[in-house]
């Protein structure tokens, strides 16, 4: 079978593979659509301590099961599933009280775990015990589901900030979370929603997602001087900082409400330290917190509501290339001409 296998920093290539054995307690999936993410393209660029080339990548997956050991009962033979990153280990402390993300082991489909870029994939027995495999409906299309993962990601950062009804949020960075965290603020129930981003065109891309925001182009407009001023002084009950950059997370402090949140949800790579007034958290009394990755219940969650079309999942594809195009794909998703790019390895 074929497989993108990255081999170290900057070296991706395509090459045939031996398709994976299917033990008693695992089962073999066939990778019907892998979504290229940001942290895709930070491991190709900078490696991580979680892979070991050579190794498969990609995270945001989904297909259909092939093959079932026979001790497997989760899912069966011709299953359509959507995967998310983060496995719990299931074991310790934090996974067995419901909070994987905070497992020391960390494992995750692209990591450890083989990922997406590939034909056909093994589910481990971790994962089929305690990970987030999601089966998606008939009529969902496997392009959508595999953004799932992301739009998990979201949800999970919103819930851990406390965000709901009424609450007032400013999100800063519009990439493809970014966005996603801007539909999902009206499942939420948000009362006022800012929503900045540096790039006019991305900042575009976003507006029809949710027209009702105030948008900021930071090229134009200073964001703490302007969610200030709109907010008469106030500030919004949670602000995230979705973009990868110490300058997102300083505003982010800066635009907080007394008693809100601040999120810093997008990691950090190349960047300054960042450099925050104390002072801010503690007269605000603020709780300054950050979110990465997803549980399992919000996977599940994911997959509802891109089928209920409460997030419009189709709309952030952007382009679909072939597995033999890893490269290309992976270029086209760093000049942020579009939201989404799909990988399909059996086209």
């Amino acid at each position: 079978m074929k497989a993108a296998v990255f081999e170290g920093i900057d070296r991706m290539v395509v090459k045939d593979v031996p398709e994976p054995e299917c033990g008693d307690n695992e089962a073999i999936l066939k990778v019907e659509a892998c979504a290229v993410c940001g942290s895709d393209i930070r491991i190709f660029h900078y490696g991580n301590e979680r892979v070991t080339p050579p190794a498969v990548i990609g995270h945001e997956v989904s297909g259909v099961v092939v093959e079932t050991g026979k001790n497997v009962t989760r899912v069966k033979v011709g299953d359509r599933v959507a995967l998310g990153a983060d496995v719990p280990c299931g074991k310790c402390y934090w996974c067995q009280n419901g909070m994987g993300t905070n497992c020391r082991l960390n494992y995750a489909i692209g990591y450890q775990f083989p990922g997406g870029y590939q034909q056909y994939m093994l589910l481990n027995q971790t994962t089929l015990d305690y990970g987030p495999v999601t089966k998606i409906p008939d009529d969902m299309s496997f392009e959508e589901a595999a953004l799932g993962e992301p739009l998990a990601c979201a949800i999970h950062g919103l819930e851990l900030a406390q965000f709901g009804l009424g609450k007032s949020i400013c999100i800063i960075g519009l990439g493809p979370v970014g966005v996603m965290m801007l539909e999902l603020t009206r499942v939420f129930g948000a009362s006022k929603v800012f929503a900045a981003q540096r790039s006019r065109k991305r900042l575009e891309m976003a507006k029809s997602f949710l027209p009702e925001a105030r948008f900021i182009s930071t090229e134009d407009e200073d964001i703490v001087e302007t969610v200030m001023r709109e907010t008469e002084g106030e500030g919004v009950d949670l602000a995230v900082a979705a973009a990868g950059t110490t300058k997102a997370q300083e505003d982010a402090i800066k635009i907080v409400r007394h008693r809100g949140f601040v999120n810093l949800f997008g990691g950090l790579k190349n960047q300054p330290e960042l450099t925050i007034d104390s002072n801010i958290i503690h007269y605000r009394e603020c709780f300054v917190m950050g979110s990465h990755g997803s549980l399992p219940r919000d996977h599940e969650k994911a997959i509802t509501l891109i089928h209920q079309q409460r997030v419009h999942a189709k709309r952030y594809i952007s382009k679909i290339f072939p597995l033999e195009d890893i490269n290309e794909a992976f270029r086209y998703h760093e000049s942020r001409e579009g939201l989404k790019v799909i990988v399909k390895p059996n086209i």
